[in-house]
């Protein structure tokens, strides 16, 4: 499995830094919307979007795409205030008292809010900050998942929710975020900033891995797809990029 991960993650990642650092913006618009889309569709089998509704919401969600890249529109201020009411407020409640997604409404806007303003922020924060920051705001993400792994089978034995997701415990989360503050003060040194950018943001990468687990556990499923080797699916993989993400450009472009 391991190997399966590695091998996946060095085909994918020169193709995204490929695409980050050299794709005009309409590419980088359209590569992003390709794993936004793949992902929204992974989430329509785990959350009972019926079959003959998947393809009208997955193809309006691509025309939606379309005409705000062509556009050049930007997500207004209150739906990044919605955005973050959902992921402080909504998200821990829906933990909390285990909501199922049963399709109809619910679920389309649920589907909505997790992966348009992760695509509005993807492409925004490339135009607004540059390729390289955005890189390192990923890479944030991808340190706390990867030690959070490694910290967990290592030292892992108080679960951090055990109903939801069996395999990560609180030492791995401790883990992850020691390596993500390191990561951060070797780049801007140790500071209140620091440590607040790295708090906020491995906790919302966290929250984005067990909202996700969460919807597999309510659908019986162990991976959202198989699209990935190693990795089960898209959504498996970005799952908490679409958190920390959505999370950190709603703070940005608000504050």
């Amino acid at each position: 499995m391991l190997k399966q991960r590695i091998i996946t993650a060095l085909v994918l990642l020169p193709v995204m830094l490929g695409m980050l650092f050299w794709a005009s913006d309409a590419l980088w618009a359209a590569f992003c919307a390709l794993a936004a889309l793949l992902a929204l569709w992974e989430y329509t089998r785990m959350t009972g979007i019926a079959e003959t509704a998947r393809t009208p919401y997955l193809a309006g969600t691509a025309v939606f795409m379309l005409l705000a890249a062509a556009g050049y529109w930007t997500l207004p201020a209150v739906g990044w205030i919605a955005v973050l009411a959902f992921w402080i407020i909504a998200m821990p409640l829906w933990l909390k008292n285990k909501w199922k997604l049963r399709g109809g409404w619910p679920a389309f806007a649920t589907g909505w809010m997790l992966v348009l303003p992760f695509w509005f922020a993807l492409t925004a924060l490339r135009a607004d900050i540059g390729a390289l920051p955005l890189l390192g705001i990923m890479g944030v993400v991808w340190i706390a998942d990867t030690a959070a792994y490694f910290s967990g089978k290592a030292f892992g034995k108080r679960r951090l929710a055990p109903a939801i997701s069996p395999g990560k415990s609180w030492e791995g989360v401790a883990g992850g975020l020691l390596a993500v503050l390191v990561y951060l003060a070797c780049w801007f040194g140790f500071n209140l900033t620091t440590l607040a950018v790295g708090v906020v943001l491995t906790a919302a990468s966290v929250c984005g891995d067990l909202l996700e687990s969460w919807f597999k556990r309510a659908a019986g499923v162990k991976d959202s797809g198989s699209l990935l080797p190693g990795h089960g699916g898209v959504f498996d993989r970005i799952d908490g990029l679409i958190a920390a993400l959505s999370v950190f450009a709603a703070v940005y472009f608000l504050f």
